[in-house]
């Protein structure tokens, strides 16, 4: 097994769900923002915009406004489409079983000259996160490790020893999901993963900046 990255080199990354949020339509994307504003100056690395229902013209609006809001030093990652991301200039796009091919998405990346874009993908198996890396994935999201309402659809949790066994697997970073707390981080970083990646534990914090520095340790 790899020895665990440095407290400080953790990925840390917010994944959206703006209807989380209380009140209309309007207060929620206000919430959004107001969010993604307080990860991004609290030191998260990646903020992977995942509002599946949106139209692909309401997506880009939100899409190039969180680019446009956030420092250099974090990373907005566009769930499932890769047009949406290059068009807004987001830091990458993140694909699932039912999205483009990886294959294609970089493919695309090449061709149009795009440099520094991540293409990322969401496993919950071992098998998955091995035709993720062959396929030239920069990264995979992996879970559900712990219980979690958001990820129930996927199955059981898997285990922090199955996250440890597709750490072992690919040589690629391997980003742990699903139920991670504070507490739980440690344990997947321990095990290999290369950080962590959640929704309540960043939307739900009374302080995000707070959670973030007992995530690296400060």
């Amino acid at each position: 097994m790899s020895l665990p990255p440095p407290i400080r080199e953790w990925k840390l990354c917010y994944v959206t769900d703006r209807k989380a949020f209380s009140g209309a339509a309007e207060e929620q994307v206000h919430a959004l923002f107001k969010m993604i504003d307080e990860a991004a100056r609290a030191g998260v690395d990646w903020i992977q915009i995942r509002e599946k229902d949106l139209s692909g013209h309401e997506f880009m609006r939100l899409a190039s406004e969180a680019v446009r809001r956030i420092p250099k030093s974090c990373r907005i990652l566009i769930n499932d489409r890769l047009d949406v991301a290059c068009a807004a200039g987001a830091g990458g796009v993140h694909l699932g079983e039912q999205s483009l091919p990886v294959e294609e998405a970089r493919r695309f990346r090449w061709n149009g000259n795009l440099g520094d874009f991540l293409v990322g993908f969401s496993s919950h198996s071992l098998e998955s996160a091995q035709a993720a890396q062959q396929s030239g994935a920069d990264y995979v999201i992996f879970g559900p490790v712990f219980e979690t309402p958001s990820k129930a659809a996927f199955g059981p949790p898997q285990g922090v020893e199955r996250l440890a066994k597709v750490c072992e697997s690919v040589s690629i970073p391997v980003i742990a999901i699903g139920g991670i707390t504070v507490l739980n981080a440690r344990e997947c970083v321990q095990v290999g993963a290369a950080g962590i990646a959640a929704i309540r534990l960043f939307q739900d914090a009374a302080d995000v900046s707070a959670v973030v520095r007992e995530l690296r340790g400060d």
